[in-house]
């Protein structure tokens, strides 16, 4: 199974996601990435030291486009409070994260931020897993 994690930037939350999701998952039944509505240019400063915290290093990551192309690939897409412009794909099972924009926000804000995404990944892939498991 794929999941896109999906944010207006793709410079925060989802990249968070993303890399939680792989980090807990079995990837060889599951894989997550990540990609925005308008990406930014880079990985905000602030979450890349956060994630760092918790031995994430997100160094590496590029924000990118959701594209048609990219949602045809994947089973699931968790949009991430982008209100209006989130993306919608038809076909894919939907899922939204009311989640405050890292942008701007202090260290102590992201991390918390980070926190409440780690939880919602893990809670995400006890479901996944219960599903897989029905089958």
């Amino acid at each position: 199974m794929k999941v896109i994690f999906a944010c207006v930037h793709n410079a925060g939350r989802s990249q968070m996601a993303a890399a939680f999701f792989n980090q807990m998952a079995d990837l060889s039944t599951a894989i997550a990435i990540s990609a925005g509505t308008n990406p930014a240019d880079k990985i905000h400063d602030v979450v890349l030291e956060t994630m760092k915290e918790v031995g994430i290093d997100l160094s590496n990551a590029k924000p990118q486009l959701l594209t048609d192309e990219l949602a045809s690939q994947a089973q699931m897409l968790v949009t991430m409070g982008c209100g209006e412009v989130c993306p919608s794909q038809s076909g894919l099972r939907q899922i939204n994260w009311s989640l405050t924009d890292p942008k701007g926000k202090s260290p102590k804000e992201v991390a918390s931020i980070r926190n409440e995404i780690k939880t919602k990944v893990a809670d995400l892939l006890h479901e996944l897993n219960a599903m897989a498991q029905e089958i």
